[in-house]
């Protein structure tokens, strides 16, 4: 038995603990709980304390979602639960390099109009006016861990505006100092999406100064990487190079192991490279249909790209860029636009009912909606050839488990919901793809170890009592294309910092979150 038994909480008694290590065979045993802490693994004596029977069900660490857009929902809306009903109890902020802080109210504002598409009709209400103002107004508030992590994307806001246009050395000087006060805030690094606005424009001198910044103080770089103008291949040498450069642990955002990637792949375990990846393991994506714009089009604030597309040159000479953007992909699924239409719609019906191309109803589309609209993207590949990239993808020993969540929104994609249970029913349970022990790992520690996170990711003494009960013979991801919020089945217990947020399936309305930065250690 590991752990002293001086006062107990809470135990999880009989379950078949899955450590998070990845390496460890499953084994069965109590978990004691105190406080915040696990405090003894093993046969634990009778305790008059509230008790969890997991006879049958497998006790493993909180899954943590290292790329999803899920902070603001963990304040409230119908998507509050989306994230811990899949077991997952950490999640990163920041991704794609969106956050509002540290900026003033204007500038915090424009940027959120921006990011609205991914964040749904929600009110901010935060402080944007610092990195620790911002992290504070989650205190108290939410139902799982927020991890912070530096936004690029307010960093150039503040030092630059929206300008379209290479950092000077000041102003790479400037995002310098907001990446070291996001990084005295307890942030575990850089993230950054740079297909996005503004971060598409900053170069490598940019990319290189603020790595520097983030890796002299232990921090990772994590990226949507460059690809809408460098292609799949540019994109990772540029990641490959920002490493080599600087010497910082590099992380791809929502990537997959394809025959273009596969190579990649390799180079990054021949040349050394310290690189991990995540993916959801579905066949399609979600984002903003203003993405498939022409880069110069998209340039810039929402307001100056509306402007820009109100010419009618400008239309002429999209459509054509459009037409073959979207050829690329089947049919898009809208998601959300500002007025509410169209939400589960086809593209193809809205331009059937429009009576014009797709490609021409997805450019008004963009100017009726004010630029806030987002859409599934399906990969146009053929069943057999997307079920081998799904599976070479989770088999890597480089990934790791995210949703990419999107929240909030009338339609959003079912991976926010389902993402960490489709893991465990079709990659593990289905497939064999993984063994229970590294799934668990991919979801868990591995992500902890890879972000620095000391105390969550695996069931020892003085870890976090981050801790999931589930029943591997039926768990299940039930969100679908059609009904996309459908919770998993089979969850059974979700324990947060030591209290329950799920029990017997069930949301408690427990808010025992709390920001959780790199600082944090075992006790």
């Amino acid at each position: 038995m590991s752990g002293q038994l001086e006062r107990l909480d809470r135990i999880i008694r009989g379950g078949t603990v899955v450590d998070g290590s990845g390496t460890r065979a499953p084994f069965v045993a109590d978990v004691g709980i105190r406080g915040e802490r696990i405090a003894a693994i093993g046969e634990l004596p009778p305790y008059d304390v509230p008790t969890i029977d997991a006879q049958g069900c497998i006790v493993s660490p909180g899954f943590i979602d290292v790329h999803v857009h899920g902070e603001l929902a963990l304040l409230g809306g119908p998507d509050q639960h989306a994230a811990v009903s899949q077991g997952i109890t950490t999640l990163l902020s920041a991704p794609d390099g969106f956050g509002w802080a540290p900026l003033d109210r204007e500038r915090a504002e424009a940027l959120f109009c921006y990011t609205r598409f991914v964040y749904g009709d929600v009110e901010p209400g935060f402080d944007s006016s610092s990195a620790a103002g911002y992290l504070c107004s989650f205190e108290g508030r939410i139902p799982a861990n927020l991890v912070p992590q530096i936004p690029h994307c307010a960093l150039r806001v503040r030092a630059m505006g929206w300008d379209t246009r290479p950092a000077t050395a000041y102003e790479r000087g400037a995002m310098q100092e907001g990446a070291a006060e996001w990084m005295d805030a307890g942030a575990v690094g850089l993230c950054i999406g740079l297909d996005y606005q503004p971060s598409v424009h900053a170069d490598l001198d940019e990319l290189v100064a603020l790595s520097r910044t983030v890796a002299d103080r232990g921090g990772i770089y994590a990226a949507h990487i460059r690809k809408q103008a460098l292609g799949t291949v540019g994109a990772w040498e540029e990641t490959f190079e920002i490493a080599r450069r600087t010497g910082i642990r590099v992380h791809v955002s929502h990537e997959r192991v394809d025959d273009e990637t596969a190579p990649l792949l390799d180079r990054v375990a021949r040349e050394g490279i310290d690189l991990t990846f995540d993916a959801y393991l579905y066949p399609a994506g979600m984002t903003h249909l203003a993405i498939l714009l022409p880069l110069d089009v998209q340039a810039g604030s929402v307001e100056e790209m509306l402007d820009r597309m109100r010419s009618p040159h400008t239309r002429a000479r999209s459509l054509p860029h459009l037409r073959n953007k979207l050829a690329g992909y089947g049919d898009p699924l809208i998601g959300y636009t500002k007025s509410g239409r169209f939400a589960g719609t086809p593209l193809s019906r809205v331009a059937y009912l429009a009576r014009q191309s797709p490609e021409a109803t997805l450019y008004d589309l963009i100017l009726e909606e004010d630029g806030v609209e987002v859409a599934i993207l399906p990969w146009r590949s053929t069943p057999i050839e997307t079920d081998a990239i799904l599976r070479r993808t989770a088999a890597h020993p480089a990934w790791m488990a995210a949703s990419d969540g999107v929240y909030n929104i009338p339609h959003p994609h079912p991976r926010g919901y389902g993402c960490f249970a489709r893991v465990l029913r079709r990659f593990l349970r289905q497939e064999g793809t993984l063994s229970l022990p590294q799934a668990i790992h991919r979801m868990s520690g591995f992500p902890a170890e890879r972000f620095g996170l000391a105390d969550r990711g695996r069931i020892t003494a003085g870890m976090a009592a981050d801790l999931v009960v589930l029943n591997a013979e039926t768990v299940t991801d039930r969100a679908t294309w059609a009904d996309p919020r459908r919770a998993a089945r089979g969850i059974e217990w979700v324990l947060i910092n030591g209290q329950p947020v799920i029990a017997n399936g069930t949301p408690t309305g427990a808010l025992p979150g709390r920001v959780v930065g790199r600082t944090s250690s075992a006790q």
